[in-house]
């Protein structure tokens, strides 16, 4: 069992990219193991913020979004934005803390004066 190599902030050597520095690049882990970690250092007492390296050589393109995908995401945020309560289109997305949409939730308020 080997262990990973461990980086300062900013000190990581070039070949090396977290997953967002990958998806930048237009690029994916691919399958591979985690390279390297980098610790960026916290004051008081507090444990170090970690972030995964993986070696950008390995890494592969980012697929991309076919018809069919497209159609279930479109699906997905249609469903995240009708009220369960009302079944319209609120026009964003309901935030899991109502539940509802904003009239749905708070219906004395919406009313004009």
């Amino acid at each position: 069992m080997s262990t990973l190599p461990v980086y300062r902030w900013r000190l990581a050597p070039d070949g090396y990219a977290t997953r967002r520095q990958l998806r930048a690049r237009g690029l994916r882990p691919g399958g591979q193991d985690v390279a390297a970690t980098l610790e960026r250092p916290r004051r008081r007492g507090r444990p170090p913020l970690v972030a995964y390296l993986y070696r950008v050589d390995l890494a592969l393109p980012v697929r991309l979004m076919t018809a069919g995908r497209w159609r279930a995401h479109a699906a997905m945020m249609r469903a995240r934005r009708t009220c369960p309560a009302c079944r319209r289109d609120a026009g964003y997305v309901i935030p899991t803390s109502l539940g509802t949409c904003v009239p749905c939730t708070y219906p004395d308020s919406m009313r004009s004066t």
